[in-house]
């Protein structure tokens, strides 16, 4: 199945990652974030209203992610989406630059990314499959956004793309899968802003009741969702 080619194998290179750096993360993170008492009103969207925007967190033990409809980006595009064309979904994931995009790093990649990384890169991935399928064993967290809290959401993915001045794009890098590609991006990962950080960052951005300096983890992520999710 597609998701054992895909989320298996990008959930081993995380796990390696995040083991060599666990001790340390343990040590810095011995308070857990929580997510604000209050939802906020700034992004939701009732299901009666004909602007919600499908935005769907995918996440495993080790490996957050944010996965979009290609239709719902049609009308904010990000210039690197014409590599997919076909694809009904995108997956934007974010990580260091040396480690993120070698299956065969050690332990010192590791090491180094968490406490030295040398910059970072998004990570696209486009398919067709249902959500579901395709992630099945992640846990997957379903959100329906305005279209305003839409559009920050985008902003920051967009942002993180870094581009040719040229041509006003970022150059395209063979990805983990026949199916995905990399590109170079802003913001630097450490221990303290992984992946996980970065979607975060994002949902924060788009108006959600996050507090993404106190996100590490992909449970520290998981746990603020939850909150969101159960709020009123």
């Amino acid at each position: 199945m597609l998701y054992r080619a895909h989320w298996l194998a990008a959930s081993m290179l995380a796990a390696r990652q995040l083991l060599a750096l666990g001790l340390a993360a343990i040590l810095l993170c011995a308070i857990q974030g929580v997510a604000n008492d209050a939802a906020s009103p700034s992004w939701t969207c009732s299901a009666g209203h004909s602007n919600c925007r499908s935005v769907t967190i995918v996440h495993n033990s080790w490996h957050a992610a944010i996965v979009l409809r290609q239709s719902d980006l049609a009308a904010n595009p990000i210039p690197e989406l014409a590599d997919f064309p076909a694809a009904q979904f995108i997956e934007f994931g974010w990580g260091d630059q040396d480690y993120f995009p070698d299956p065969n790093s050690g332990v010192f990649a590791a090491i180094k990314a968490g406490l030295w990384s040398s910059g970072s890169v998004i990570h696209l991935v486009g398919f067709s499959d249902p959500i579901e399928d395709f992630y099945r064993g992640a846990a997957i967290t379903g959100l329906r956004m305005n279209e305003a809290a839409y559009r920050r959401l985008l902003g920051y993915i967009d942002e993180t793309f870094r581009r040719d001045s040229r041509s006003n794009r970022a150059p395209a890098a063979a990805g983990l899968f026949a199916y995905s590609r990399f590109y170079p991006a802003h913001r630097r990962f450490s221990l303290l802003r992984t992946c996980n950080t970065w979607v975060a960052e994002a949902l924060e951005q788009a108006g959600l009741p996050i507090s993404a300096a106190f996100v590490i983890t992909a449970g520290h992520l998981q746990n603020q969702l939850a909150a969101v999710t159960r709020a009123p």
